[in-house]
């Protein structure tokens, strides 16, 4: 008799994103155990050289990875090493080490998605500040601004908005000048979308509605439900697959001449908002998926 799966859940602390994902495994006869990467470990003195607490007896089945926490380079570069090291190990994860490594760096994030055929913003990547004052002083002699992001960042936090080409120092970007071209939604009338998209399939949205123009939620923008079709729908569907995301949140802005474009697709995305204008529970979708990519008679290695 097969012993019962057991699934590792990685998050910083067990909040409010972990505990519904518990929840839902739960709900599906599958125990699991909620930690962080940081306090895992490549050891070799370990029978598969990998030491993850709370499963000494046996590796996990899989892996939901809930956030891969802000770091140094070198911190980032361990977390994501343990990931591939499960996966060595014959654990699924989801989302994958390589599908995260694609989308924490949003110039990769940009390139499959413009490679896939899929609109997006005008974006320059580049670690000149000469190129990048060249760029933002072309694109607003043209009449356009110029957002300038962190490569590696999330929830709106460190964005800039230049209406003039004196660009952020080396310094205060990391040494890399990702610039991406505005997109004017209208005066006063800050929103995009946010979609999910679970297993191939669109299944949740909303817009969000900021305060300024950076509209993310927790940023203070208010968020409201959408119907899960159309053209927003389906580019996030195609944006999620460009990147060879499991699940995905995708952010997506039309133009004042109603385009849509992709802005980001997020492999460890949030939903907290996005559950509380959706009677779609999202945590239960995510583990459904999950689980159906496990293999049927478990990959639980001993390390005994």
């Amino acid at each position: 008799m097969r012993a019962p799966r057991r699934v590792a859940i990685f998050s910083d602390a067990p909040d409010w994103h972990a505990r519904r994902l518990a929840s839902a495994l739960a709900a599906r006869g599958v125990a699991s155990t909620t930690l962080s990467l940081m306090d895992c470990a490549i050891d070799t003195a370990a029978p598969t050289a990998l030491r993850i607490p709370g499963f000494e007896e046996g590796l996990p089945d899989g892996a939901l990875i809930r956030l891969i926490s802000a770091g140094t380079l070198e911190q980032i570069t361990l977390r994501l090493g343990l990931v591939h090291a499960m996966e060595a190990l014959g654990v699924t994860t989801y989302n994958d080490a390589r599908t995260i490594e694609r989308t924490v760096d949003k110039s990769m994030t940009t390139f499959l998605v413009r490679r896939a055929g899929l609109a997006t913003p005008p974006t320059w990547v580049t670690e000149s500040a000469e190129k990048a004052r060249e760029i933002a002083a072309r694109e607003i002699a043209a009449g356009e601004k110029i957002v300038v992001k962190p490569l590696f960042g999330s929830q709106g936090k460190g964005i800039v908005l230049l209406e003039t080409a004196d660009v952020p120092s080396p310094e205060e970007v990391g040494g890399t000048y990702y610039l991406q071209r505005y997109v004017d939604t209208g005066a006063g009338s800050w929103h995009d979308w946010r979609v999910l998209v679970v297993g191939g399939r669109a299944v949740a949205a909303m817009i969000r509605r900021g305060k300024h123009w950076i509209t993310n939620v927790m940023q203070g923008a208010a968020c409201e439900r959408v119907p899960v079709e159309g053209e927003p729908a389906a580019l996030a569907v195609a944006a999620a697959h460009a990147t060879g995301a499991g699940y995905a949140g995708v952010d997506i802005v039309r133009d004042r001449e109603g385009r849509f474009l992709v802005l980001e697709v997020n492999s460890v995305p949030a939903w907290k908002g996005l559950q509380s204008v959706s009677d779609f529970d999202v945590a239960q979708a995510i583990v459904d998926d999950f689980l159906a990519r496990l293999p049927e008679h478990g990959s639980r290695a001993a390390v005994s």
